[in-house]
Formats: structure tokens, sequence, C-alpha cells
């Protein structure tokens, strides 16, 4: 029996010191971790384009794809979700077969060292990319390329869970994410109210 549970944490990430805080904003501070964090999500999409073109043999196709989604999951996942932004995510099973979802940030006096350059690298790779498999499902189903689906249902499922996993380490993990959309909703539309009134 499994039981979804989430704690959030703000650790120090992988040993991290907190010594290193002279960070020049806008500079790349990670440039491989940055390179793989869009190589693979982009090859696979690539791969996807235009396997007809370069190759008629849908098995070839299909395996390149699910080998670069695969290596993009791990990657974001494991390595470029915590050097690039200073966050991670997984999930545990405890002694009594209960799952526990674990979501960190790096900790609060230590955000100076994230670099924004490649924060803003990380997070339009982490956004951009599942709405171009959205895209693929709904072109796999209107142009009856059934063959096609599973792929790409694969490739959203796994951006969409790396999406959603970091998301929840950035608003915190124990946090409901409709309740935060309704309270932003709630605050635009005071703000909007309060235009109106302050109006001519």
């Amino acid at each position: 029996m499994f039981a979804c549970c989430q704690e959030s944490q703000d650790a120090p990430l992988f040993g991290e010191d907190d010594d290193h805080t002279k960070l020049k904003k806008s500079k790349i501070r990670h440039p491989m971790a940055s390179f793989f964090h869009l190589f693979f999500r982009t090859s696979a999409i690539l791969v996807y384009l235009l396997c007809d073109i370069f190759s008629s043999r849908f098995i070839v196709c299909m395996v390149t794809i699910i080998l670069l989604l695969s290596c993009d999951f791990w990657t974001v996942k494991n390595v470029s979700g915590r050097l690039l932004v200073g966050l991670r995510w997984w999930n545990k099973v405890d002694e009594d077969g209960k799952s526990h979802w674990v979501f960190e940030s790096r900790k609060t006096h230590s955000l100076n060292m994230t670099s924004s350059a490649e924060s803003r690298i990380f997070w339009l790779g982490l956004i951009v990319c599942p709405i171009f498999w959205i895209i693929f499902v709904f072109s796999s189903i209107l142009s009856f390329k059934i063959k096609w689906l599973a792929v790409v249902i694969m490739g959203l499922v796994l951006q969409w869970a790396n999406l959603y996993g970091y998301v929840r380490c950035k608003v915190g993990g124990k946090s409901n994410l409709s309740s935060i959309a309704k309270n932003y909703l709630g605050v635009q539309i005071f703000k909007q109210a309060m235009k109106k009134t302050e109006g001519p």
C-alpha cells in the first residue's frame, strides 16, 4: 500500500559551500550542465520532427527518441536542477512501504549563488519543451499517426514530471498548487477592481 506524502526541505545541496557568495548574476557557472539541460530535450524534438526525412525505420527513430528522453529526464532531475537553480526532488519509500515525495531547495541564505542566466536557461527549457510534446500529441491524433502516439505521450509524461517536480520545489512542497493559483487570481481581480474604483 502506497500513501503519498510531501516534504519540503531547505537544505544545502550536495555539499555546496556557502563561502562562494560573490557571483556575477549573469555569468554561466555550469556550462556543461546548461548545455546538456537543453541538448537531450531539443535533440529528442528534432529527431521526432526529422526522422521521416532521414530514416524510414520507425523502430530506430522510436528507440533514439526514447533514449534521448530518458537521458534528458535523468539529467534534468539529478544534475541540472540542483546546479542551475538549486532545486531537487525525488521519491523515497520508508520501511512501512509508504511513498514520500521530497522537494528540496538550496538554503535561503545561499540563494545568491544562483546565476540569473542559468536560471533563465533552466526554466525556459523546462517550460517550453513540454509544450512541443503537447502539440505533437494532438498532431499525432489528428493526423492518425497512431504508431507515434506512444512515443509522444512518453515525451510529454517524462518532461511534465520534471516540470511538476520543480514547480513544487519552487513554490514549496507542502503548498497546494490550486490554492496558489486561486490566491493569484484573487489578487489580480482585487487589483482590477481597485483600478476601476480609482478611475475618473
